[in-house]
């Protein structure tokens, strides 16, 4: 099971990064992610994912929810 811990280290990186990033909670990030589906694009985009940084699912998640609110 080494796929889910990286699928969920993945998730926590990319939830604590946007919570800094964008000066919130990080239950309110979490929210967001979930909310937008994030956690559930991360952990389905894993393949491609896991053979960059772990910074990389941060600027997946960030690029998409910045799309959303564009179309907004």
């Amino acid at each position: 099971m080494p796929q889910y811990r990286d699928e969920n280290l993945m998730l926590v990186v990319a939830v604590e990064r946007y919570a800094q990033k964008y000066r919130i909670p990080t239950a309110d990030s979490f929210d967001i992610f979930r909310k937008y589906e994030i956690n559930t694009l991360i952990r389905k985009h894993y393949n491609a994912l896991h053979t960059q940084s772990l910074d990389e699912s941060f600027y997946f998640a960030d690029d998409i929810l910045n799309r959303i609110q564009n179309e907004k």
